[in-house]
């Protein structure tokens, strides 16, 4: 018996130690090839890219703002005190990005996390120093405030918004991935493989799996297969052998004791790798989870989503500005495209449509007209060759699309008009799709939820795929943004659109 076998019990002898041997030769390379490392070893090189990106851009903030407050010849001529004051801000600012976690690797390159930290660590600097010279009757000039704090926010947000584009690049390519064992019950397992395989964003290479139960065989996902390196009792074994970053339990084995998680972290212990729990909690996001413990019971509070409120009012008011502005510059393209409209197809220039807003309430949903004008008498005779998944109609050939009409739907310039809707209170900027009168009386059980808050110009389902998603995963997508979205969730898919529509996917 060889080295390998003797480390993992015997009681599952239908393992691939095959896989595991290549897979743990394969971390042992990695350890030494840079974009490829071990999670602890890229992520510690590409902080310190971050720290020294960082350091530079909060140099040059303070630079540029003592000479946009004091000009070049008199800022050269300060005193040592000033230069001193310049020095206290940089320290102060450098430590405040650490003492921040800002450079975590939890959070490098997921979601708006990082960002937020980054403001705060500069909001909370430049609070604490205004505090302190005001205490101490320290004299800065207090347009030095003004320009400092905004100019190297906006530097260092876009620094790390840049390195992020490398970063997510890198990842395209299999570079900077944390090497992850998934465990659990088969299902479970599938499940969350599954997310992460489609979201390169998640971080994570799963090289191994830990299956609950008899059945030994792989996990197939599309073309790629992932071995099963250990049972749930061998986990931490298999992580050394594997080059393992992290193990992410699925769910809790139905054969292992309630003690499973705690003794999976003490057997982790001095592996270097990571214990990472995949929550139940698949439609609830992080904002609404708070841990309170009570003598030693960790309890975990989940927030109830809200539909009214000052939150609300807040997504209205955003709603208002933004689609009067779009409106106003975005007028003379809109004329262009409602004069290409009219002169391709007899026919409006403008389609209105019955849709289903909030609580049920129906209203008109303006778009520039992309199809003949017999589309809807037309649609009979095209229901045996839908594409579309579930209550959706869709065929990506549609003979009813005219030749404007193929360009305005590939980029999504048809919905212009709902900026309209918007304006009027009918529509958000960011929300579930609006649906269809037929497809709301297909509408069973939860799913009846996406109509709590008002339909979106753009959402969680146009910038995650379109028409390319199923059913289910359109209804998942909405219901999570239903029950979980924020103002500053709204802006980060605002942003994702602007990059969808140049690069379209799914729309047809």
């Amino acid at each position: 018996m060889t080295e390998i076998d003797t480390k993992l019990s015997p009681s599952v002898p239908t393992i691939d130690l095959a896989g595991i041997r290549a897979l743990g030769s394969a971390g042992r390379r990695a350890a030494t090839a840079s974009p490829t490392a071990p999670g602890t070893a890229w992520s510690k090189r590409y902080r310190g890219k971050l720290v020294v990106s960082d350091t530079l851009i909060i140099l040059l903030t303070v630079v540029t703002a003592f000479i946009a407050r004091f000009g070049v010849e008199e800022s050269v001529e300060l005193s040592a005190d000033y230069w001193a004051i310049a020095a206290l801000i940089v320290v102060t600012w450098i430590a405040s990005m650490a003492s921040y976690h800002t450079r975590d690797s939890r959070v490098l390159g997921v979601g708006v996390t990082e960002y937020k930290r980054v403001v705060h660590a500069s909001g909370l600097t430049f609070g604490l120093l205004a505090v302190v010279f005001l205490v101490l009757k320290i004299d800065i000039a207090r347009g030095f405030f003004i320009v400092a704090l905004p100019l190297g926010v906006a530097g260092l947000a876009g620094s790390r918004w840049l390195w992020r584009q490398w970063l997510t690049k890198q990842r395209e390519f299999g570079n900077y991935l944390s090497r992850v064992i998934v465990v659990g019950s088969r299902k479970d397992v599938e499940y969350v493989v599954g997310h992460i395989e489609r979201k390169w964003g998640a971080a994570y290479n799963v090289v191994g799996t830990a299956i609950d139960g008899d059945e030994r065989g792989p996990v197939r996902l599309g073309a790629r297969t992932i071995p099963v390196v250990a049972d749930v009792h061998n986990v931490a074994r298999a992580t050394s052998l594997v080059g393992a970053d992290a193990v992410i339990v699925a769910g809790k084995p139905a054969s292992a004791p309630d003690t499973y998680i705690r003794d999976l972290g003490w057997d982790l212990e001095g592996t270097g790798a990571e214990l990472v729990l995949a929550s139940g909690l698949t439609n609830v996001a992080g904002p609404r989870i708070h841990f309170r413990p009570v003598e030693g019971l960790p309890l975990m509070h989940v927030e109830l989503p809200q539909y009214e409120g000052a939150k609300h009012v807040m997504k209205r008011a955003l709603d208002i500005g933004v689609s009067a502005m779009a409106l106003l510059f975005l007028l003379p393209v809109m004329a262009v495209i409602a004069l290409a409209v009219r002169t391709d197809s007899p026919g409006p220039v403008l389609f209105r449509q019955e849709r289903v807003g909030r609580n049920g309430q129906t209203f008109h949903m303006l778009k520039f007209r992309s199809m003949v004008e017999t589309a809807e008498d037309d649609l009979k005779g095209l229901l045996d060759q839908n594409e579309g998944s579930g209550l959706l109609f869709k065929i990506k050939n549609d003979p009813r699309v005219t030749r404007v009409g193929q360009v305005l739907r590939k980029y999504s310039l048809d919905e212009l008009p709902q900026l309209w809707n918007i304006l009027v209170g009918d529509m958000s900027l960011v929300g579930p799709r609006p649906p269809l009168p037929r497809e709301v009386e297909g509408y069973e059980g939860h799913v009846k939820r996406r109509l709590f808050i008002k339909p979106g110009l753009t959402g969680m389902w146009q910038v995650n795929g379109r028409s390319n998603l199923s059913w289910e995963e359109s209804v998942r997508l909405d219901l999570y943004y239903v029950e979980n979205w924020s103002i500053t969730g709204d802006l980060v898919i605002m942003w994702r659109t602007f990059r969808v529509l140049t690069h379209p996917v799914g729309a047809y």
